[in-house]
């Protein structure tokens, strides 16, 4: 019989996220709180885009995905939790095609990375 930990989780899962996969050019939109001059806490959305290099612990609940991105020249890794509610949305951009389940070489990888065929439909 399940518990109510049990149904918490449940709730909690996102099932749109299950198709993020390695070499994914994408677009993380995520929840921001700031705190103006006058001390008011204000929300807004921040876009995040860059390359996926690994999804970690699954696709459960405890699941994060590492994106890359690089900006004036510097590299920039952010590590989101996957079922997180402050990451509002996750727009695919491209898929690339990667040779490895964790593309780490990306790092240190200077050129394009192809594009993926798209399969016709």
């Amino acid at each position: 019989m399940p518990t109510s930990q049990t149904y918490m989780i449940m709730d909690m899962i996102k099932d749109n996220r299950a198709d993020l996969k390695p070499g994914m050019v994408v677009k993380v939109h995520q929840r921001v709180k700031e705190l103006n001059a006058k001390g008011e806490e204000k929300e807004r959305i921040q876009i995040f885009e860059g390359i996926v290099l690994a999804i970690k612990h699954g696709m459960g609940i405890s699941g994060t995905f590492t994106v890359r991105k690089d900006s004036k020249g510097y590299g920039v890794e952010k590590i989101f939790p996957i079922h997180s509610p402050n990451v509002v949305k996750i727009e695919l951009v491209r898929q690339m095609r990667v040779r490895q389940a964790r593309p780490y070489y990306i790092r240190a990888y200077k050129k394009k990375l192809k594009e993926e065929k798209a399969p016709a439909k």
